[in-house]
């Protein structure tokens, strides 16, 4: 027979029972959550197969969190799927899925450094990709830039993310900002709840992509003291477009979509 990794046998097909009526509603809220994040990540065509992390933490002393299972790719992720680990990524309670305790060093870092940090986002997208590869970063070449570049800290390559002596170099780096790019790596998002991380992450990602269009032609800089008046607005404006506005419209697309996810 086939087997799949470390000996297990590949998934056919996923058959996930529900965990809804065995964790508290607080924890099922935030499952329903990032499992909508995965969900929407995908339809963005921001995942990088079944590589890069979402996370969330569970609420309780335990410090517990909330990880996608290795071998699902991010459309095929419910909350029921979601796998409770622990600070080294490795499971709490008994699952057949395979989980990454090495792709998680960056996330748990976080979470166990800042309070708020109660959900961690990291992508590998083309267009992230080429800004953490570009000297100057993120440039304040459009709206979307300016509004999010002051909360952006930045963090050298290691190489892949399996030492857990970075995390202290990672935490020091990030300090107090709201997103990071990993050089020649990819972008980060920290968020005081899920929604409020996605759409952190949704607007890095955006002008990453805005950048690298601009720069294939002739940019215009924006008059003087713009990016700062821009900067200044995007801080205050960010939560209420998250929490108000923008991940409920986000999470009633989810469910058009495709509603398994809440499952």
């Amino acid at each position: 027979m086939n087997r799949g990794i470390s000996g297990t046998a590949p998934l056919q097909s996923v058959d996930i029972p529900s965990l809804e009526s065995k964790v508290s509603d607080e924890e099922w809220a935030i499952r329903v959550d990032l499992a909508c994040a995965y969900r929407m990540v995908a339809h963005y065509g921001w995942d990088d197969l079944i590589f890069t992390h979402l996370s969330a933490r569970v609420p309780g002393p335990e410090h517990h969190f909330l990880l996608n299972p290795y071998q699902l790719m991010f459309e095929e992720v419910t909350a029921s799927s979601l796998v409770k680990v622990d600070i080294h990524g490795n499971p709490v309670d008994p699952t057949p899925f395979i989980t990454n305790p090495a792709g998680f060093t960056i996330h748990s870092a976080i979470h166990m450094a800042r309070e708020d940090a109660q959900a961690v986002m990291h992508l590998h997208t083309p267009a992230g990709q080429a800004v953490s590869a570009h000297e100057d970063g993120l440039m304040p070449l459009t709206q979307t830039a300016m509004l999010v570049r002051s909360d952006l800290a930045f963090h050298d390559y290691e190489g892949v993310a399996t030492d857990l002596d970075e995390r202290e170099r990672l935490v020091a780096d990030l300090g107090d900002k709201g997103g990071m790019i990993l050089r020649n790596h990819g972008t980060l998002a920290v968020g005081g709840n899920v929604g409020e991380c996605f759409i952190k992450l949704y607007f890095i990602e955006r002008a990453c992509q805005a950048q690298i269009m601009a720069l294939s032609g002739a940019c215009s800089n924006p008059p003087q003291g713009t990016p700062e008046l821009a900067a200044e607005q995007g801080m205050t404006g960010l939560k209420v477009a998250a929490n108000l506005l923008a991940w409920p419209a986000l999470k009633r697309k989810a469910y058009r979509l495709d509603p398994s996810f809440a499952t």
